[in-house]
């Protein structure tokens, strides 16, 4: 599904290179429940964003089903990025202006769909994840967990081929953590490719396979 070859991402001045990822080379299977972990600083969220093609490696080749991510531009990107990928953040990333029903929809219009089958798919979302009541309040009218609800059913109504979560429990109290986690294995169990990053090992342990980052570096990667 996910092919990177010696991927790597630095910020540069006149005088010197500073590298946020170094040599990076990594296969993620369709079906996949893939978990990366390190310290702070280790280059997980950036790693993440250039396989969610939200941000730009400075080197290296980058194969999604094929396409050569890293020789497309960026309307191209954008379309299969679009097309294919949902992303989950620790900060939710909801529209704090927008209802739970406006925020759900706003990545079809983007993907140009019809009114009445936008209506339709947002009315399966707010049942399948039980948020129908809540689908007219605003994001500050909702629980941390609530809103990471709304933001996994925005990432999901797209039907994603994959999904990319960026610490999605980091906000939320333990209990509410392991409702979304079971949430996300449970996709998986249904075909979704998952890429976690987390720092917790609980957590890690819903994943297949595990990448360790350290300073850029890919450390190791083991079921």
């Amino acid at each position: 599904m996910i092919k990177l070859i010696d991927i790597e991402k630095y910020y540069a001045n006149k005088f010197v290179k500073t590298f946020v990822l170094r040599n990076i080379s990594l296969d993620i299977q369709e079906g996949e429940f893939l978990t990366i972990m390190g310290p702070s600083g280790a280059g997980k969220s950036t790693l993440l964003h250039i396989v969610g093609m939200l941000d730009d490696m400075s080197s290296g080749e980058y194969y999604f089903y094929d396409e050569p991510v890293h020789q497309l531009k960026e309307k191209d990107r954008t379309r299969l990025h679009q097309q294919n990928i949902g992303f989950v953040f620790q900060q939710y990333h909801l529209i704090d202006d927008l209802t739970v029903y406006e925020n759900l929809e706003t990545p079809l219009i983007y993907k140009k769909v019809k009114g009445s089958e936008r209506k339709s798919m947002v009315a399966d979302m707010l049942d399948r994840f039980s948020i129908v009541a809540k689908k007219d309040l605003f994001p500050n009218q909702l629980s941390g967990g609530q809103q990471q609800l709304v933001a996994i059913a925005r990432a999901l109504i797209i039907n994603p081929k994959l999904i990319l979560a960026d610490e999605p429990t980091g906000n939320l109290n333990s209990k509410q953590g392991f409702e979304i986690m079971d949430m996300l294995k449970e996709l998986n169990d249904q075909g979704v490719t998952i890429v976690q990053v987390t720092h917790d090992e609980k957590k890690a342990e819903y994943g297949n396979r595990i990448v360790n980052l350290l300073d850029g570096w890919m450390e190791e990667s083991g079921t």
